[in-house]
């Protein structure tokens, strides 16, 4: 299909940017990569009167990986997966960004564009989740920055203000040594997942001393799956605490039924991906 008119706004300048938004009021849209603006423009289930395409600012892109790793809001997913500083400080981005869509998507798609549209099938949610990362946002009235776990409040709907445009990812360095994982099934490549679980954690002695678990496309909002992380605490990941682990997870899945198979189904599924999720992470961590 073809979209509905609208008028198209490329700005030069951050500043610019949010001084078109600030001048359109709730008719505006920003598009990044475009891979999930613009298809629901040609189905008509977006159809807004202005476009602000943010392709032109490169004040955000980039990615600084210091203690705080500073990721730039347009930084393409391709960008991340060649990027040898986070493959060193933040190996899950390569990994989650690897499962998102194709080459050809990758080397548009933003990381901004994924987490900050709301779409509960996006998989840099969840991952943002486990690291807990922060966004940082700028609009009229200056600058904040959210916490991704505060972020999502529904599907499509975020904190992100009327106006405010994010522009940076931000997540603390994880530790050195710790272990990580995203674990996505999905019925074909480039697909949004059945279900998909991230994982970070560290071991000590051992034991696991510290962890998070966070769940793609099994509700509204991707999920942190704050109970089943608890379960792994003190324990040397054992079948025991890892099926605990993910019973819990599955506990607090809230999917749907649709393509991907029936909601009982997809539950399921996101216990399988917990647990093989957290295996693989311990491994990593061990």
């Amino acid at each position: 299909m073809i979209p509905a008119s609208f008028d198209y706004h490329r700005p030069r300048s951050l500043d610019e940017a949010i001084a078109i938004l600030a001048s359109h009021g709730d008719d505006i849209r920003i598009v990044a990569g475009g891979h999930s603006l613009i298809p629901m423009m040609k189905l008509r289930l977006a159809q807004p009167g202005h476009l602000v395409d943010l392709q032109d600012l490169g004040e955000l892109r980039g990615i600084d990986a210091g203690s705080t790793i500073v990721i730039g809001a347009m930084t393409t997913q391709h960008a991340l997966i060649t990027s040898a500083a986070l493959a060193a400080t933040v190996p899950l981005l390569r990994e989650t960004s690897l499962q998102i869509a194709d080459p050809q998507v990758r080397y548009c798609g933003t990381l901004g564009g994924n987490v900050a549209n709301g779409d509960p099938g996006n998989d840099m949610p969840a991952a943002m989740l486990a690291l807990n990362a922060s966004y940082r946002v700028k609009g009229k009235a200056g600058e904040r920055d959210i916490p991704a776990r505060d972020f999502y409040q529904g599907a499509y709907a975020t904190s992100l203000g009327e106006g405010e445009i994010l522009t940076s990812v931000r997540i603390p360095a994880p530790a050195d040594g710790h272990g990580y994982a995203y674990e996505k099934q999905k019925r074909k490549i480039g697909d949004y997942a059945t279900a998909a679980a991230a994982v970070v954690l560290t071991l000590s002695g051992g034991k696991c001393n510290s962890a998070a678990i966070a769940l793609t496309n099994v509700a509204d909002t991707p999920l942190l799956a704050t109970e089943a992380a608890v379960a792994l605490i003190g324990t040397s990941l054992d079948d025991t605490a890892i099926a605990e682990a993910a019973r819990r997870a599955q506990a607090i899945a809230k999917p749907s039924s649709d393509g991907r198979g029936p909601a009982d189904f997809r539950a399921h599924v996101a216990g399988v991906m917990v647990k093989r999720a957290i295996a693989r992470a311990g491994e990593r961590a061990a």
